[in-house]
C-alpha cells in the first residue's frame, strides 16, 4: 500500500501540501492539485479517512435520527438527503427513533459520538428542552416537521393546520357536507394540526364534526382500510371522506370497493402527502402536497452551509400547502 511520503515524491512537493490536496484547502494552487492527484492515482493511494478526520477535525459525516425506516414518505425524504449530501462528498449514519424519547435521545448521542459533523432530525418524542440543550452544547442540526421555539431557524415543517383546511374546504366546496375522517395517530402533532384545520373549516362552513364520522389511525395503510370498514359499518351516512395521510386513503380507497362503492361516484376521497403513489392507483388520488423532497433537499443544504461553508442556492423553501387535484373528488349523487 503507497504512502503519503511516495505520493509527495512522485508529485515533487511536501507531504503537507498532499494533506492539503486532501482535505480540499483552496491553499494548493490547480496546477499542484492535479499533480498530487494525478500522482495519487498513478500509485493507487486511498487517504485514510480516519487520518483526514484527525488532521482536520471533521468526519465529513452527516448523522439522520429518522422516525421511521419504512414507508413511502420516510423513503422519498431519506433518499433526498443523501443525494444531496453525497453529491457534496459527505457521508451519512441513519438511525431510527421509533417516535420513542429514550430511543431518539441514544440514536442522537451514539450519532454525535461516532463524530458526525453535524445532524438532521426527524425527532417526535424528545422534549423541546433536550433540543434547545442541544443546542447550547454547540451541536449543529437541523429539525424536520417540528417547530420549536428558540430554534426557528432550524425547523423546516408545513403548515399542517392549513393543510387540514384546505382539504375540507375542497371537499366542501364539491357539495359534501357529510365528510367522514380518517386521522394520524394523536400522539402526532402534525397528525392533530390537520384534524384541527379539518375541524375548523367544517365549523367555518356551520357544518358540525361529528365522532361518529371519525376515525383514530396511525398512518399506515392498513389503519385506513380498518376505519374504512368501521366507519362504513356505523350506518352513519358520508359522502366524502379525508385521510391524514395518502397511505391510509389508498387503504380506505381498497376497503371502499370491496363493499361494492365506486369512487369517485359513489364516495369522494382526498388524502394528504402527495406521496408518489397517489398518482398511479385508482382513482388518482386528489391531496394535500408536503414538498417532503425540498425539505429533505433544504435541510441538508443548509447542514452543508453552516457546517462547511458550501454555498447553495436551495435553502428556501415553501411552507404553504397546495391542493393537488386529480380524480378523486366529485360532487355528491343527489339523495
Amino acid at each position: 500500500m503507497s504512502t503519503i511520503y511516495e505520493v509527495s515524491k512522485l508529485a515533487g512537493v511536501s507531504s503537507a501540501t498532499v494533506s492539503r490536496v486532501m482535505n480540499d484547502s483552496s491553499r494548493v494552487s490547480p496546477k499542484t492539485r492535479d499533480k498530487v492527484l494525478t500522482a495519487m492515482e498513478e500509485l493507487g493511494y486511498r487517504p485514510n479517512s480516519i487520518a483526514q478526520s484527525l488532521a482536520s477535525k471533521r468526519s465529513n459525516s452527516i448523522g439522520v435520527v429518522i422516525s421511521e425506516l419504512q414507508g413511502s414518505y420516510y423513503g422519498m425524504l431519506l433518499n433526498e438527503i443523501e443525494l444531496t449530501l453525497r453529491s457534496a462528498k459527505k457521508h451519512v449514519m441513519i438511525a431510527a427513533g421509533h417516535a420513542d424519547a429514550d430511543i431518539e435521545e441514544d440514536s442522537i448521542e451514539f450519532l454525535l459520538q461516532r463524530n458526525c459533523d453535524a445532524l438532521i432530525l426527524f425527532v417526535e418524542a424528545v422534549s423541546d428542552q433536550y433540543l434547545r440543550d442541544l443546542k447550547k452544547r454547540g451541536v449543529l442540526f437541523t429539525l424536520i416537521n417540528r417547530q420549536v421555539e428558540g430554534l426557528e431557524s432550524q425547523c423546516l415543517s408545513i403548515d399542517n393546520y392549513q393543510g387540514g383546511y384546505l382539504a375540507c374546504q375542497k371537499m366542501i366546496d364539491a357539495g359534501h357536507s357529510r365528510i367522514a375522517y380518517i386521522s394520524g395517530p394523536e400522539w402526532k402533532l402534525d397528525a392533530m394540526e390537520r384534524l384541527r384545520g379539518h375541524r375548523q373549516a367544517l365549523q367555518d362552513n356551520g357544518l358540525t364534526f361529528s365522532d361518529d364520522l371519525y376515525y383514530l389511525g396511525d398512518y399506515t395503510e392498513q389503519s385506513g382500510e380498518q376505519g374504512m370498514e368501521q366507519l362504513a359499518q356505523a350506518n352513519v351516512k358520508f359522502t366524502g371522506i379525508i385521510c391524514g395521510n395518502d397511505e391510509m386513503a389508498a387503504g380506505a380507497i381498497v376497503t371502499a370497493r370491496s363493499i361494492g362503492l365506486s369512487l369517485p361516484e359513489d364516495l369522494s376521497i382526498i388524502g394528504f402527502d402527495d406521496a408518489y403513489f397517489s398518482r398511479f392507483i385508482y382513482p388518482r388520488l386528489t391531496t394535500i402536497k408536503n414538498p417532503i423532497k425540498e425539505i429533505g433537499s433544504v435541510s441538508a443544504n443548509r447542514v452543508l452551509n453552516f457546517t462547511y461553508g458550501l454555498k447553495s442556492k436551495h435553502l428556501e423553501y415553501d411552507n404553504k400547502p397546495l391542493l393537488v387535484e386529480r380524480d378523486s373528488l366529485l360532487s355528491p349523487k343527489q339523495s
